[in-house]
């Protein structure tokens, strides 16, 4: 043990003498390595922390919640054809799945909006995200009123004038006055702000901050409705602890026989579900470690063969005094292992570079994006670690081995 010991020891004095020796040469084989590394930890990284970014955003909904509308939120196997004559959800149907469907904590009618310009005593805001939707939004979308209220069932059922704005908007629309009672004008209306949501900050999603929520029923009295009309959805939130599959199959079922379809008819509806909408994120996450790891393990072949060179240059340039350790009793074994070692500790350097470099941008890029935390994970950090020396293990074996085989006077004579 003490000998395998002395053995590393020796073998990594080599290494550093290597690297001051051959400065440039070093440079430029530990560069391959480090870029590799480097480019790998970052992709890594950068996809963990957006995943886990949006899986945070998304806790606080429930992803059983249900999008029944004409429209796909995924991949179909529906012709687009078929789908563009499928009927626009309507409200009469968000009030037949309140009569008919059992098992809903919460459930809200909303149009598809626009943008739209929110005026206020000169103040013009243009391209204003503004969400149509009944009460049930408050809940199912988990919003947070700062100051004043949302607007009630009764208001959102007779489509009152009245209009709950995100904390950015609010700022921006009337800087230091209260926004609470006054009176804006959108869709060509006045409508009174009864709320003003709580600051949420910018998020990968639609921010709360900068949106307007206001009763559907309102927009319906003067919008057209029917199959080219305005499109909706309905929002369903089911009761907790609900078999969800089995609520979907009589969501399915009363609705289609509420749409007068036969047995041997397609739906022409969709329903979608938040949880698929996560499916779709972790696949898009995983084409993109991929994509990763496939973009950066040629940075990690370069590198490779970069150490490869110059071990078989070091070598070369080590013959005579491999044939004199050879000549005083070294074992094929120990100048085997003295060089793939030196291998190893070469690619280890370059991968504690790249690491070390991953953990500064990473820093950097945290204090620049407020809203986005960079995560190097100890997880990401073995990894980097682990290539890093089983680069070093693979581009050192065939110098290592040529070494060992060396015979000890042909050595020592082409070293003079």
């Amino acid at each position: 043990m003490i000998l395998y010991l002395r053995l590393f020891k020796e073998s990594f004095a080599f290494a550093l003498n290597a690297l001051r020796n051959n400065k440039l040469r070093t440079f430029l084989s530990l560069l391959g390595v480090t870029i590799g590394i480097f480019s790998i930890i970052a992709v890594l990284a950068a996809v963990d922390s957006l995943d886990r970014s949006i899986k945070d955003q998304l806790s606080g909904l429930d992803l059983n919640t249900i999008y029944l509308t004409k429209f796909s939120f995924g991949p179909t196997d529906v012709p687009r054809w078929q789908r563009d004559n499928f009927p626009q959800t309507g409200h009469e149907d968000y009030e037949f799945v309140n009569r008919n469907i059992p098992d809903i904590e919460a459930s809200a009618y909303t149009i598809f909006g626009s943008s739209e310009t929110i005026n206020y005593q000169g103040n013009t805001i243009s391209n204003v995200n503004v969400v149509p939707a009944s009460s049930g939004i408050y809940i199912i979308d988990d919003l947070k009123v700062g100051k004043g209220r949302f607007y009630t069932e009764s208001e959102s059922f007779t489509g009152a004038p009245v209009v709950v704005i995100g904390a950015g908007l609010a700022e921006n629309l009337f800087e230091n006055e209260e926004p609470i009672g006054k009176q804006v004008r959108m869709y060509g209306r006045k409508v009174t702000v009864i709320g003003v949501l709580k600051k949420v900050g910018s998020t990968l999603f639609d921010s709360p901050d900068e949106k307007a929520f206001l009763p559907s029923n309102f927009v319906r009295q003067f919008t057209s409705g029917g199959t080219d009309g305005i499109p909706g959805a309905i929002m369903i939130k089911p009761k907790s602890g609900v078999d969800i599959d089995a609520f979907e199959e009589t969501l399915r079922q009363k609705f289609r026989i509420y749409r007068g379809l036969r047995t041997d008819e397609p739906d022409n509806f969709f329903i979608n579900k938040l949880s698929g909408m996560t499916d779709a994120i972790d696949s898009i996450i995983g084409g993109l470690n991929i994509a990763g790891w496939i973009i950066s393990g040629f940075s990690l072949l370069v590198g490779g063969f970069g150490i490869a060179n110059i071990m078989f240059v070091s070598v070369k340039e080590r013959t005579n005094l491999i044939g004199i350790q050879k000549s005083l009793g070294a074992k094929s074994r120990f100048i085997l292992f003295q060089f793939l070692f030196e291998a190893i500790i070469l690619a280890v350097i370059g991968g504690v570079i790249g690491l070390t470099l991953v953990w500064i941008v990473s820093l950097i890029a945290s204090h620049l994006v407020e809203s986005f935390d960079f995560v190097l994970s100890f997880w990401n950090m073995f990894i980097g670690f682990s290539l890093s020396t089983f680069i070093g293990l693979i581009s050192g074996v065939l110098p290592a081995r040529s070494a060992s085989k060396l015979d000890p006077v042909e050595a020592i004579r082409t070293g003079m």
